[in-house]
């Protein structure tokens, strides 16, 4: 990851970097501009002002509470009756105040889970609470309620829809439509909301991409609406835990097997359970609950110390209410832990919100090692790569990216992983060229030992991208290249 200052430089020497060859003579590379270029993300504040008040609030409440409530599941029955759902003493000022016992700063509400259904009035058609015996807005009830104990508010939303028949395979216009119009509901009718974690989305157990449900479509919807509103998706799974893909504020789901690695620099969270599951359900209310010793010890406090929040889940019952032992084991958290105040300044990081220009285009290399081809480092596939051969110091690969194409942002990403490839980086140096029609230039280079390589250059139009490494310490290899025309993020009044 770069530090700010490495950040800034490429922002500001990018452009002569783009503009000079390997020789240093000017190049023929056309730089886009104007009409060409993505509508920009707008804000009052810059990005990595926003992340930085978020980790700035440390510990959170994950509040599951939905149709699964009702029906003893993780999951909710998307054929069950909907009359199930029936909160009869809900106590949502109950949920805030459980919350600052424990010191917490902010929530995330299940809005709609995997199911589908709707945990407010939607005029989509979706199912949801207009077809239950109380017709309570939880949504509001719960935003409410947190504001006026003066905490953030998040929603979470599953892109995965099983109500609503928004499965792989089976996406239409007008279900992204609807997903569209839900969100704009959320945004527009509770006040500020601070947080959106989605989920269900570029999963491998969902399978729906990022281009069956266009994440950049949703995410400038998002930014349009509520441009404070930070994006959290659960893929950590999918992608690489050093890097922001998709995601303003990376996600571990910590009961998935996510953990946050050991040096990470990224601002991110990580969501564990205070019971066994996600959801109540019957016996909770007498179970063995997470161990307020292991919550501050081993996750809080080692975790806000690498720039991540931890957002531990307390699941309501089917009153509405939490259980007496959950409500112990937040004041007894509450005691051990106390918020100390700001935490340690990030560095800003590269976010990808578009889809990888590269990914299935024709590709060629230098040479590969046995059972490896060049199209396992831009199959969007994060757990195959090219590797170059043992005996071979100096290999490149490169992309044909059709007529010429305008980007601003590349991505190289080794697979560093330990127990799963290798432990350290095998790459000494790398320098990302682009084909003008005529011969190649310099656009980008480094040697940094990241496993996740990002780099910020002037929008450049090409219809070729070379990347050319050098290796040490044995054969190194790419999990992916990746190019992406990302749209500008622009600081302003609104």
């Amino acid at each position: 990851m770069l530090t700010r200052r490495e950040f800034c430089n490429t922002l500001t020497g990018a452009t002569a970097v783009a503009l000079l060859g390997p020789s240093g003579a000017a190049a023929e590379v056309n730089v886009q501009a104007g009409k060409t270029e993505p509508e920009p993300y707008v804000d009052s504040q810059t990005l990595l002002q926003r992340q930085q008040a978020f980790l700035d609030l440390r510990f959170g409440m994950f509040l599951h509470f939905n149709m699964a409530t009702f029906q003893n599941r993780e999951w909710g029955d998307p054929h069950g009756p909907m009359e199930l759902f029936d909160p009869d003493a809900l106590d949502t000022d109950g949920w805030a105040k459980a919350a600052l016992s424990a010191n917490m700063r902010y929530g995330c509400l299940t809005a709609k889970h995997h199911d589908g259904f709707c945990l407010w009035p939607t005029k989509t058609g979706a199912d949801g609470i207009l077809s239950t015996p109380r017709k309570i807005d939880v949504v509001k009830a719960y935003t409410d309620s947190f504001r006026k104990h003066g905490l953030t508010v998040g929603l979470y939303f599953s892109i995965l829809d099983l109500r609503g028949d928004i499965r792989h395979f089976n996406v239409t216009p007008e279900k992204i439509a609807r997903i569209k119009a839900q969100l704009t509901e959320l945004l527009t009718n509770y006040g500020k909301i601070d947080l959106l974690i989605f989920d269900g989305w570029d999963a491998p157990w969902s399978r729906l991409s990022y281009e069956e449900v266009p994440f950049n479509e949703i995410y400038a919807l998002i930014k349009r609406l509520q441009p404070g509103c930070l994006v959290s998706e659960l893929n950590a799974s999918q992608y690489p835990p050093s890097a922001l893909f998709y995601s303003d504020i990376k996600a571990f789901e910590q009961n998935a097997g996510q953990h946050l690695p050991g040096q990470s620099t990224i601002p991110a969270q990580s969501c564990v359970t205070l019971t066994n599951g996600w959801f109540w359900k019957n016996g909770d209310d007498n179970a063995e609950l997470k161990p307020a010793e292991t919550i501050v010890g081993k996750w809080l406090v080692p975790q806000n110390k690498l720039h991540c929040n931890l957002i531990l889940n307390a699941p309501p019952d089917r009153h509405g209410r939490l259980t007496p032992n959950v409500l112990a084991r937040l004041e007894e958290i509450g005691r051990m832990w106390q918020n100390s105040g700001p935490a340690e300044m990030i560095d800003p990081s590269i976010v990808i919100t578009t889809l990888n220009l590269a990914r299935g285009r024709p590709i060629r290399a230098s040479d590969s090692a046995d059972a490896t081809g060049p199209d396992q480092a831009n199959d969007g596939n994060f757990s195959s790569s090219w590797c170059l051969r043992e005996d071979r110091s100096e290999g490149w690969l490169e992309v044909d990216l059709g007529t010429n194409v305008s980007f601003n942002t590349l991505v190289l990403s080794e697979p560093i992983s330990p127990g799963r490839h290798y432990a350290a980086t095998r790459i000494a140096k790398y320098r990302f060229e682009a084909f003008d029609g005529q011969s190649w230039h310099e656009i980008a280079a480094g040697d940094s030992p990241q496993p996740v390589r990002m780099h910020s250059i002037p929008r450049t139009q090409a219809g070729k991208v070379r990347v050319v490494l050098w290796a040490q310490a044995g054969a190194p290899c790419v999990s992916e290249i990746g190019v992406y025309d990302e749209p500008a993020r622009e600081v302003g009044a609104l």
